[in-house]
């Protein structure tokens, strides 16, 4: 069936094809009774950020709420992906312009040590430990349960592995999942490292390591129907699982060039490059010299690790080591070059470095995330098949970069990309591992992954956008899109349609005219969508795939291309119509795999944007129940008038979750303060 979809899509957009034609998925049998069937009005599927806010809405608007997460702490990047260190945009934290939810987990944290950056590190304005990110957010939830007179079914350790459709396929019925726990005798949870026991926590059967609770989850039984939906799921896992699983239709990896996305490298869609992964680590300095092993491994992944940068007088090791420091024990006055307090020890720094733990394959010999065709392929798409959608020999490589890139930090003497005479040992620190350890493993390593991009829906066609509704580059670029590469990359007409889509309220006289794309101003400013129901800022940032396999293959270097678009952008939206996935009407898109290009999703991918989105979600969740409509009622005829939307809009701004960034309307063309850096 594959190979015949193959001829017939071709291999553009072919995850989308797929998911488009393959049959609505017949639940299979668990090999045993549902241990427990649990009832909920919310299920999200996913306790990282997003998923977290999602909830943290929900029981403030009473709901019951059931919430599944893989790893054993809420939160994803901010905890569980040990990635404490908030990224911002400067203006909007000037402003402290962010959901009301996001504002108090700032607030949380400077309570909570008396400053708002405990590390004292310079990527960001608050870098702190990922226990006390898990913590903070438990408590927000557990405050948000008893303001709100919610209920909160928590389920970690647990995996989805079953949805189950309505006859017409149109409504989730029931979702089952397998919760996991040691077996009797085994080490407790997060003593292994992911690799090794990712695939068995997705089976049905006990394992070795493993006991396992099948839990069936279905809509909370009322006395009376309330709807067109009894509830809702929401989909905010790290790589999209639920939109694979479910079948509709999504993107992965590299579009495809158009007018929307012109700065893309590739002609045709590539589900194999995606965004590099990153397993953090802590890290101490010491007063003394440690002993430091070389892991046996250390020669593969060694050819790959850089500081990346030229840079003068400075010490490259410290400058590393403040990046992300998450623990600087002392308030400490004095200033370094590069605008943070000198190292000392008993500072601990976490690691996530471009050109050093950020694993970055980019084949279909290596990708992490399998596209549609590999899952089919390999059988998970049938029913009862459902593994992860990962794979894990891809995790393990990533285990061991991390690993290796350790080593290189304190003991090695070459460099990828400055050369011999720049890497200096420097063995006076500590690798931090086991339960007392900031990421709260006992092989040092984060519980999970930081993943910067997965599979992203393709929304429902709507106007003026025919084959599906997306967030595009051009929708919050500041790329400089007169420079002579668009001309000669894109066709005579589609630069022609690149530059009218550019030109903002000009844009009808410039199509009246036939204006030759010279003539045509740009806008200064982002696209604004009607549908807004969240922001988001942050740069296009990149972390690119290499371009052979496997990545720290010697001399191996970034796609080329990746990076044209990385750079500065506007402040952005979040449409309602990119959370809402084609035909399912009772499933909700949070986190990164909202309906973005892949260009867009590179600044769709930070903290607040999670929690923003996350809250639209719990925030529409409550609406649509209340009304009793479908989410995609809101938004089925723009751009006509549609009041119910408006009235959703008008909760969120009233809430204090902001659906447009301050003094940014079309007739604003001044939007030059809303810098990222």
């Amino acid at each position: 069936m594959v190979t015949h979809l193959l001829r017939r899509c071709g291999t553009g957009l072919l995850g989308a094809c797929l998911a488009a034609s393959l049959p609505i998925r017949a639940i299979a049998a668990p090999p045993r009774t549902p241990d427990e069937t649990v009832e909920c009005e919310v299920l999200i599927i996913g306790g990282g950020l997003a998923g977290t806010a999602a909830a943290y809405e929900s029981l403030a608007s009473g709901r019951t709420v059931c919430m599944t997460e893989l790893t054993d702490w809420v939160g994803g990047q901010l905890s569980s992906q040990g990635t404490t260190a908030l990224d911002e945009a400067k203006r909007q934290r000037e402003l402290l312009y962010y959901a009301k939810g996001y504002k108090e987990l700032r607030d949380r944290v400077e309570r909570k040590y008396g400053r708002q950056n405990p590390g004292d590190c310079w990527v960001s304005a608050s870098c702190f430990l990922p226990e006390d990110a898990h913590e903070i957010l438990s408590d927000m939830l557990r405050d948000a349960e008893r303001r709100g007179d919610g209920e909160l079914k928590w389920f970690p350790a647990t995996v989805v592995k079953e949805i189950d459709l309505s006859a017409d396929g149109r409504l989730i019925d029931s979702v089952t999942s397998i919760q996991h726990a040691p077996a009797p005798g085994m080490p407790p949870l997060n003593t292994e490292r992911l690799s090794a026991v990712f695939e068995d926590i997705y089976r049905y059967e006990d394992s070795e390591r493993f006991t396992k609770r099948i839990i069936r989850f279905v809509p909370q039984q009322t006395a009376e129907a309330t709807g067109p939906a009894d509830w809702y799921v929401v989909e905010a896992t790290e790589t999209g699982e639920v939109i694979a699983i479910a079948g509709v239709p999504y993107r992965l990896g590299l579009d495809a060039r158009s007018y929307l996305n012109p700065s893309s490298p590739v002609v045709e869609s590539d589900p194999y490059c995606t965004q590099g992964f990153t397993y953090t680590f802590a890290m101490e300095r010491t007063e003394e010299p440690q002993s430091q092993t070389m892991p046996v491994y250390y020669p593969q992944y060694e050819p790959y690790f850089s500081y990346e940068r030229q840079r003068d007088n400075i010490d490259y090791l410290d400058f590393v080591f403040t990046y992300r420091r998450l623990w600087a024990p002392k308030p400490r006055p004095e200033a370094k070059a590069f605008g943070v307090s000198a190292v000392r020890p008993g500072d601990i720094s976490m690691q996530n470095w471009t050109w050093g733990n950020d694993y970055r394959p980019g084949t279909a010999l290596d990708n992490l995330i399998y596209s549609a065709d590999q899952l089919a392929a390999t059988g998970q798409l049938e029913p009862g098949g459902w593994l992860g959608g990962l794979r894990p020999d891809t995790l393990r490589r990533g285990e061991e970069n991390a690993y290796s890139y350790y080593y290189w930090l304190v003991a090695g003497i070459t460099d990828s990309q400055l050369g011999y005479g720049v890497k200096r040992p420097n063995p006076s620190h500590r690798f931090l591992s086991g339960f007392d350890a900031p990421m709260d493993t006992a092989h040092g390593l984060s519980k999970f992954p930081y993943i910067r991009e997965g599979r992203r829906i393709i929304g429902r066609p709507a106007y003026g956008y025919a084959q599906g509704f997306a967030i595009n580059e051009i929708d919050i670029s500041r790329v400089d899109y007169t420079d002579d590469y668009y001309e000669s990359a894109l066709s005579p007409s589609s630069y022609r349609t690149l530059r009218y889509a550019l030109a903002g309220l000009e844009t009808p006289g410039a199509i009246a005219q036939r204006a030759q794309p010279a003539e045509v101003p740009i806008r200064t400013r982002a696209a604004i969508f009607p549908d807004s129901v969240g922001i988001a800022q942050y740069a296009i940032d990149f972390h690119p795939c290499m371009t052979l396999s496997p990545p720290e293959a010697p001399g191996n270097t970034e796609r080329e291309g990746v990076r044209r678009a990385h750079g500065q952008a506007y402040p952005g939206q979040i449409p309602l119509r990119a959370m809402i996935p084609q035909r399912i009407d009772n499933l909700l898109v949070a986190g990164k795999s909202i309906a973005t290009s892949t260009i867009a999703a590179a600044a769709y991918r930070v903290h607040s944007f999670e929690w923003s989105v996350g809250t639209a979600a719990g925030a529409t969740i409550d609406f649509a129940l209340d009304k009793g409509v479908l989410p995609y009622e809101l938004v089925d005829e723009l751009p006509t008038e549609e009041p119910l939307l408006q009235e959703l809009q008008t909760r969120l701004n009233r809430s204090g979750s902001p659906t447009a960034f301050p003094n940014t309307s079309i007739f604003n063309q001044d939007w030059a303060d809303w810098r990222v850096w």
